[in-house]
């Protein structure tokens, strides 16, 4: 298995393209249980209402961190969360692109990512492109399909300084690789013993 590029302790962020509801279990399935309990999952705060079945899943199992899609200056730092995770030694999931899209287009990206890269200098921010997801349990979708996925790792890379526009064009330039020519990153397999 060629899986040298994920980091197995945090702090650390994946990125990743996000097409379906199971994105983020297939990213928890590269580790093994032990290193899976340092992975948090960044989820929408409106997935977290009353009753919602994903919220608690996302909560319960995935430890999930709550972000507000809309930031409000009354509503203070909306990273502090994800700061606070990596301070902790923690490895965070974030989808760029902020929402699920659509299967084989990738939306812009939220500059989310490139803040914490730049608060957090050292941490390696690590691109993740998942395929075939989409296909087991699209958007919209109830039941999944016993589809083949693969997911490729890019190369860590930390902030080092300059524009956030220009880190989040090198992680989408990153993500989008794999897709289109498939050079620059390693297949992994999941279900990672452990």
């Amino acid at each position: 298995m060629h899986d040298e590029r994920l980091p197995r302790a945090g702090p650390a962020i994946l990125v990743a393209n996000h097409n379906s509801h199971w994105d983020t279990l297939a990213l928890f399935a590269l580790f093994s249980s032990a290193e899976a309990a340092s992975l948090r999952s960044v989820a929408a705060q409106d997935y977290f209402r009353a009753g919602s079945l994903v919220g608690w899943i996302a909560r319960r199992v995935l430890g999930a961190i709550a972000v507000h899609r809309a930031w409000r200056p009354a509503a203070g730092d909306p990273l502090a969360a994800c700061s606070s995770a990596l301070d902790s030694g923690e490895i965070l999931i974030l989808y760029p692109e902020g929402t699920r899209g659509t299967p084989g287009l990738m939306s812009e990206f939220k500059a989310g990512v490139a803040y914490l890269a730049r608060r957090h200098p050292d941490v390696p921010v690590v691109p993740i492109t998942l395929s075939g997801l989409d296909r087991v349990l699209p958007k919209g979708a109830v039941v999944p399909l016993p589809l083949t996925i693969r997911v490729d790792v890019g190369r860590p890379r930390c902030w080092a300084g300059g524009d956030c526009r220009d880190f989040m064009a090198e992680l989408r330039a990153a993500l989008l690789g794999p897709l289109e020519t498939g050079v620059e990153a390693l297949a992994v397999e999941p279900n990672r013993p452990g």
